[in-house]
């Protein structure tokens, strides 16, 4: 699969990246999906910031998003509570 003249399969797994501006997420990360192809997951919204930094606020999001039960890394829950870990 190409977009925009790169190779999908070239990218770096696993390493999160900001998108542009007026994506409709925040971040992005090729993961290796079914098979050996990888695919893209998105995640985040663009007009909040990562408050993870106070201890209250990352403990909140990470009880309210269940993270501990999150294992599966081609959902964007994982890589959000990633984030926030």
């Amino acid at each position: 699969m190409k977009r925009k003249g790169v190779s999908i399969k070239k990218k770096p797994l696993n390493k999160p990246f900001r998108l542009p501006k007026g994506s409709s997420k925040k971040f992005g990360v090729y993961v290796k999906g079914s098979g050996d192809n990888p695919q893209k997951v998105v995640f985040g919204d663009p007009k909040m910031p990562i408050k993870k930094n106070i201890p209250a606020n990352k403990k909140s999001f990470l009880a309210r998003h269940n993270c501990a039960a999150k294992k599966d890394k081609t959902t964007a829950g994982y890589w959000s509570c990633k984030m926030w870990a």
